[in-house]
């Protein structure tokens, strides 16, 4: 009688857990990134009341449930869009890494934000890991260390090494017949310097091609030039390139590293000599001013870029993402994270994308991968499980109280 009473109550407790177990998925049915839990029951237990051999069964009754276990579902929630660049979503496996109180948990709520030292952080304060940048380039093999994104960053100019020129010089000109084009480039120092370039034709297939600098004085200084011979044959000039000498710059006051070269025969569309109007052009220039970082954004690859006011990007560094053997075997830490534990294994640390990591979209959510419809249900079988063995306690209690009046 006994037996029936306390297998009924291990019943109660083990519903009673799995009713905390649905009650806490519901709870967070809109956390970013929270995985569902499931409870799993398992017997206990059985008693012997004849053993079997001989052809005869044994007979055994059994002492009631316990919990198995409490499974963790780590399949991908809904995207939920967001449009903050620090709201970062894991399409696939993997765990952001966090570094909070001396210690690295691991996430997939992505709701991060900068603080006033602009240290791309979880809502707990955690720093978020990755890899940082040197001069745009980003060491993967390096430790992890906090992401960060400076407020104010400056971008150090970019002295211009190769202007790029093209368009035609018309075969039909007269001699003496000048063209001017005209671009600006930069010292080491992000002075923009305005160059022009006259072609002048001297002869029949031969153009002079003469660069001048407005000097530090105000006056014109020439600091390059060529003579450049039509080549009907090859279709080319030649020379293919007006080269502007570091010493020539240098006396008219401008600071370069080397020369630089006008290249009239790059990237497939070259200085040409055709029959028609005049086209030719100053395209390009490979320098730039300082800038100062005004925007960012996270590539699928992690990658966090920064926008400059000169108009060019910057890589500043790289989110790292943590691959599980198994991930349910990670223990909860609060706050929507994870610990390493003996049963997960010890983290895989990577680039996103790579070794069966999963891609970042930023600018989005991971939210809770709860299903309502599911967790209604299992509410229903629960308290009705709850229920029954309620009712078996009545009904034990009504059973030992019938023995005992037996003796009245």
């Amino acid at each position: 009688m006994l037996r029936s009473l306390f297998s009924a109550v291990t019943g109660m407790r083990s519903h009673q857990t799995a009713m905390d177990v649905i009650g806490n998925n519901i709870a967070n049915v809109n956390t970013a990134g929270f995985k569902s839990s499931q409870t799993q029951f398992q017997d206990t237990l059985s008693q012997a009341l004849r053993a079997g051999g001989g052809g005869v069964n044994p007979s055994q009754v059994g002492l009631g449930v316990q919990v198995a276990g409490i499974a963790t579902n780590f399949s991908q929630g809904s995207a939920q869009t967001t449009n903050r660049p620090s709201d970062l979503m894991i399409s696939g496996d993997g765990f952001f890494i966090v570094q909070q109180a001396g210690s690295q948990v691991y996430t997939r709520a992505g709701a991060f934000s900068l603080d006033g030292s602009g240290n791309l952080t979880a809502p707990n304060g955690g720093v978020v890991q990755g890899w940082l940048a040197v001069d745009g380039q980003i060491n993967t093999g390096t430790s992890l260390t906090g992401l960060k994104v400076p407020t104010g960053l400056i971008m150090a100019p970019t002295p211009t090494g190769s202007v790029d020129a093209g368009g035609n010089l018309s075969a039909d000109a007269a001699i003496g017949a000048t063209v001017v084009n005209g671009i600006d480039v930069f010292d080491q120092t992000g002075r923009s310097i305005p160059v022009t370039l006259t072609y002048t034709k001297t002869a029949q297939d031969t153009w002079t091609a003469t660069a001048t600098v407005a000097a530090s004085g105000g006056a014109t200084t020439t600091v390059g030039s060529a003579t450049l011979a039509w080549d009907s044959t090859a279709m080319a000039f030649t020379p293919g390139a007006v080269t502007m000498t570091n010493a020539q710059l240098a006396a008219s006051g401008f600071v370069f590293p080397g020369d630089v070269s006008i290249d009239l025969s790059g990237d497939g569309t070259p200085l040409t000599q055709y029959a028609g109007a005049s086209t030719a052009t100053l395209r390009s220039q490979d320098g730039s001013a300082a800038g100062q970082l005004q925007s960012w954004g996270v590539g699928a690859d992690g990658v966090i870029t920064g926008s400059f006011s000169n108009g060019r990007t910057q890589a500043l560094g790289q989110v790292a993402l943590a691959f599980f053997g198994n991930p349910e075997g990670l223990e909860k830490a609060g706050d929507s994270s994870f610990r390493v534990s003996a049963a997960s294994g010890q983290p895989a640390i990577g680039v996103p994308g790579t070794g069966g990591r999963g891609s970042i979209a930023a600018g989005r959510l991971e939210m809770s991968n709860v299903d309502l419809a599911q967790e209604f249900t299992n509410l229903v079988m629960i308290q009705r499980g709850f229920q029954a063995n309620s009712r078996v306690v009545s009904a034990s209690d009504e059973i030992l109280q019938d023995l005992v009046n037996l003796k009245r």
